[in-house]
């Protein structure tokens, strides 16, 4: 592949314009910060500079420049990385004849993607005309039918399992990837919906009967290694733009839900697959928006729904607001009968959740019994505990003062009371790291050397002149790669630097560390250089005594023993003529 077009492909694609169309990011002084993908994160610790084209996690160490964060997130190879980042802007990348990748589920694929277009096909014949009427009757047009790809299972119990068969699929794999049980189909007259991976690939199904028969309303895919509902969301891959654009996510209950949002050009929702909300379904939610809002049913299981995917929020440091719908209105029926404007005057009206769970609270209590209220008050001062926003804390203390006669200071008291229990019981005992190593003068002079070389070529050329050899290993490989790749190159871009490494996980690793290296700034006086230099020699030279000493308690001959006592005189005699060396 051409160097040149790699490089110009990632000149032209801003980093932080990449980073910040998949994850939010937030601008504090030069740099960006937001929730690292990485790892479980609450607090934003990625930090994405725009001025070396890197991004840096301070808390998982996750580095690298535009490619690598596309490769660890997507999941994809440095081709199809820098195929995509090409075609975004506009730079032809010529890859020659690509072999074909075998992947360990490139059948399973096959087999949903024919199967999608097998049920598509069926909803379009005569065979699906009942599907089509309910669709109708729905208020669902042919154009949300495409774009859902929605389709048709027949009454046939085995016309797709033949099918694929004869296209050389064999019973067994497709038993096992979940559209035939004991050989024969799994869906039978129903309304299907093709569920998709985050990526926007089919691998599963749910299937809706269109009439009531006893069986249970939706069917699902069974779970398998690429269909898993404890961590897929419904319409993920279409809301991840739709998302960033509109600064917010709207997470719904129900496949019918989203698809009348997106029927009024509302396409920044998700929605659950017949599950609870999950941790991993909470971390793919926040990569997309720090403003999350939930909107489920207005009846009493929408309102547990509500409070259960609320508190799960708060539990991983996120608060959303709350859409309260009119029971027994969904937003599917909502907009259908209030229209698009409507629905949005109640986006925009979202209340905390905070405030939506003590007014629920508020429902259930009897406030003629001072036993109740006192419970009550508890409970929302105990909700309080988990906002950090002492603004709304004053709020909300001085409402229950106003309305429950109650002291201000008697409910601040109750409330500080409550904090430092809930503090305590939180309170997570930090981890001794084990293989981090105490920083010294060695490795601080170390990295400093390597620093400067990074970003001034000149100490490239004093350091070769200098011959210094680092104390460790990783250094002395970073040097060597820094040097080869200064006189290749003729200069040194860090993130083509970090596209050079990308296949050396402890030197990516090492190189990150230093460039955030708080105590290195601008350019190193001379003087400076030769201090680190000298602290490096005299490393060196200290192993050099400790050699020499191991040597001496090897030989009983006392004349050589006196040679090379005479050795160590010298080189410490060396020592003290260079005052630089302790």
């Amino acid at each position: 592949m051409n160097q040149d077009v790699i490089r110009e492909i990632r000149e032209k694609n801003d980093i932080v314009d990449v980073i910040g169309e998949r994850i939010p990011l937030v601008a504090r002084g030069k740099n960006y910060f937001g929730v690292c993908p990485f790892h479980d994160d609450s607090n934003p610790s990625l930090c994405v500079s725009r001025e070396k084209q890197i991004y840096t996690c301070f808390s998982c160490h996750a580095t690298g420049n535009v490619f690598r964060f596309l490769m660890d997130y997507e999941h994809k190879d440095f081709t199809e990385v820098v195929e995509e980042l090409g075609e975004r802007v506009g730079v032809s990348v010529s890859m020659g004849k690509k072999e074909k990748v075998s992947s360990k589920y490139k059948e399973w694929y096959e087999i949903y993607d024919l199967a999608n277009k097998y049920y598509q096909n069926n909803l379009m014949t005569s065979a699906g005309k009942s599907a089509r009427e309910y669709l109708d009757k729905r208020g669902i047009t042919p154009s949300l039918i495409v774009e859902f790809e929605l389709g048709w299972s027949l009454e046939d119990h085995s016309a797709l399992t033949d099918l694929l068969v004869k296209k050389g699929y064999s019973y067994d794999l497709l038993n096992q990837v979940g559209i035939s049980n004991n050989d024969y189909d799994i869906y039978h007259k129903r309304l299907m919906f093709p569920l998709h991976d985050l990526s926007g690939k089919v691998v599963g199904f749910s299937g809706r009967i269109i009439k009531e028969n006893g069986q249970n309303k939706y069917l699902n895919t069974k779970e398998t290694d690429l269909f898993k509902k404890g961590k897929l969301l419904y319409h993920y891959h279409i809301a991840r733009d739709a998302a960033r654009a509109k600064k917010y996510v709207l997470i719904m209950e129900g496949f019918m839900d989203i698809i009348r949002a997106s029927s009024v050009d509302i396409r920044n929702t998700v929605a659950t697959m017949g599950t609870a909300l999950t941790k991993d379904h909470i971390g793919d939610i926040k990569r997309l928006s720090n403003t999350i809002i939930l909107c489920f049913d207005g009846d009493e299981a929408g309102e547990k729904a509500t409070l259960s995917a609320g508190e799960l929020f708060l539990e991983n440091g996120i608060e959303t607001k709350v859409i309260r719908l009119p029971n027994p209105e969904d937003p599917d029926s909502y907009i259908l009968k209030y229209g698009k404007d409507s629905f949005l005057r109640l986006v925009d009206q979202a209340e905390y959740f905070s405030d939506y769970k003590i007014k629920i609270l508020k429902k259930h209590v009897n406030l003629n019994s001072s036993e109740e209220k006192s419970n009550y008050i508890h409970q929302v001062l105990e909700q309080m505990t988990k906002i950090n926003d002492p603004i709304r804390l004053e709020i909300v203390l001085k409402d229950l003062a106003k309305n429950y006669e109650i002291g201000y200071n008697t409910l601040e008291k109750s409330f500080q009371e409550l904090k430092e229990k809930s503090t305590l019981k939180n309170k997570i005992v930090p981890v001794k790291p084990t293989t981090i190593e105490k920083e010294n003068k060695y490795t601080k002079a170390s990295e400093a050397i390597l620093y400067y070389m990074i970003y001034h070529p000149w100490v490239i050329e004093k350091t070769e002149e200098a011959h210094i050899v680092f104390p460790k290993e990783v250094y002395r490989t970073l040097e060597n790669e820094i040097v080869f790749y200064y006189h290749q190159h003729g200069s040194i871009s860090i993130a083509d630097f970090y596209t050079y490494l990308s296949t050396r996980e402890e030197l990516l690793a090492v190189l990150s560390h230093i460039l955030m290296r708080e105590d290195l700034k601008g350019e190193p006086q001379e003087e400076e250089l030769d201090d680190y230099f000298q602290v490096i020699m005299q490393y060196n030279d200290k192993q050099k005594t400790k050699k020499i000493q191991k040597k001496i308690e090897e030989y009983v001959d006392p004349l050589e023993q006196a040679k090379i006592a005479q050795e160590i005189i010298e080189l410490r005699i060396g020592e003290n003529k260079n005052g630089r060396r302790d």
